[in-house]
């Protein structure tokens, strides 16, 4: 089967790839740095020719509310008219827990218009609601630090490793459309800034966490319902201290 990923050559991308190879699958690892684009349009439809599958794993350069989401639109318009006009039969996104419950959050709206658009397609789709991956955490104390203070939104939220992210979007890449949503998320529920004072504690980083409710997270405050998946979400095993004792991380 041939399967494009938009995005093949990031995070996520990249470890879906190589599970998909290594099933067997013809996989392209598809970026604008492969001749991919879907924000210009330009090899897509080369890209597409022969297409049973797409995966669209793409993340806007800019973060800022007009620019992520005319991203997603301009991107999901041109990806989805181009797999429809190649017959292809599963479009598949990776998309966020909690999404639709954070309407102030430009990021979170961005979001919701590309699903939007997927479920409108009329190509069979399965959209995977993922929580927040471990290998964010970083980011998240960086987004929250002024001097060695980092203040950080004391919500639950149940991350998940990068690895267990892409066992579940290959595996789904070969199952039935679902045409709805898939949760996934890690096995744990824990405040967003407990864990990040562990991550920091771990890597012998001297930043200071302070845990504060109205902290924002992507522009909005959450609660503690925000982030966290809903009654039967797919789990991925990976806990904190195994993802950490197997990833290579800068120790202050």
């Amino acid at each position: 089967m041939k399967i494009v990923v938009i995005g093949g050559t990031g995070l996520i991308g990249s470890k879906t790839v190589e599970r998909l190879r290594g099933k067997g699958h013809e996989v392209l690892a598809a970026s604008p740095n492969s001749g991919v684009n879907t924000i210009t349009g330009e090899g897509l439809a080369e890209a597409l020719s022969g297409t049973q599958v797409v995966i669209d794993l793409a993340n806007s350069p800019s973060f800022e509310d007009k620019a992520v989401l005319e991203f997603f639109q301009v991107s999901g318009r041109n990806l989805l008219a181009a797999a429809k006009a190649a017959g292809v039969t599963h479009h598949i996104a990776l998309s966020i827990v909690g999404a639709e419950r954070l309407p102030k959050s430009g990021y979170m709206r961005a979001k919701m218009a590309q699903e939007k658009l997927i479920r409108a397609s009329g190509i069979p789709y399965t959209i995977v609601h993922s929580t927040q991956f471990f290998e964010f955490l970083g980011g998240i104390a960086q987004g929250g630090t002024v001097g060695n203070v980092a203040t950080i939104s004391s919500a639950y939220f149940q991350p998940i490793a990068s690895d267990d992210v892409a066992d579940i979007m290959a595996d789904v890449a070969i199952s039935p459309p679902l045409n709805g949503v898939l949760e996934i998320a890690g096995p744990d529920p824990v405040r967003m800034s407990d864990l990040v004072a562990r991550f920091l504690k771990a890597t012998n980083d001297q930043r200071h966490v302070t845990a504060d409710p109205h902290a924002p997270y992507f522009g909005t405050e959450l609660d503690d319902r925000s982030l966290v998946p809903g009654d039967n979400p797919r789990i991925g095993p990976i806990r904190f201290d195994e993802w950490f004792s197997r990833t290579p991380l800068q120790r202050h």
